[in-house]
C-alpha cells in the first residue's frame, strides 16, 4: 500500500514538471503547486472521506500564493495537467475549497480555461 500511494505521488510529480515546461511565465512553480496539494491525493481518488488537514493547509497556502493573473492561471494549468494523470473524483475536487474554508474563486473542473482566470 505504501509503495503505491509513493508510486502516485511520483506520478503525480512528473505530470506536474512537464506542465512547468509548458512555458508558463510566472513567479508560482509546478512543484510549489504539486507540494501544496499532495496531501489532497488521498481524499480526491477516494480512499479519505473527507479532505486532511495537510490537504487543506496546502490549498490555504496555494491560495495565498497565487495572488496574481500569471501566478493563478500557471497553477491551474498545473493542476489541470497533473489531473490529466489521474483517475480522480472531480466532485470531490470540487468540494475541496469549501470543505477547507477557501474561496478560490474559480470552479475546479476538467472544462476550466486557465487562460480565462484573472
Amino acid at each position: 500500500m505504501r509503495t503505491s500511494t509513493i508510486w502516485k505521488v511520483l506520478v503525480f510529480a512528473l505530470a506536474v514538471q512537464a506542465a512547468a515546461m509548458d512555458g508558463a511565465e510566472a513567479a508560482i512553480s509546478c512543484s510549489t503547486v504539486i507540494a501544496d496539494l499532495v496531501p489532497c491525493l488521498s481524499y480526491v481518488t477516494g480512499s479519505a472521506a473527507s479532505p486532511p488537514a495537510a490537504c487543506c493547509n496546502g490549498v490555504k497556502t496555494l491560495n495565498a500564493a497565487a495572488q496574481t493573473t500569471p501566478d493563478r492561471q500557471a497553477a491551474c494549468k498545473c493542476i489541470k495537467s497533473a489531473a490529466a494523470s489521474y483517475h480522480y473524483n472531480s466532485a470531490k475536487a470540487d468540494k475541496i475549497p469549501a470543505l477547507c474554508g477557501v474561496n478560490i474563486g474559480i470552479p475546479i473542473s476538467p472544462s476550466t480555461s486557465c487562460d480565462t482566470i484573472h
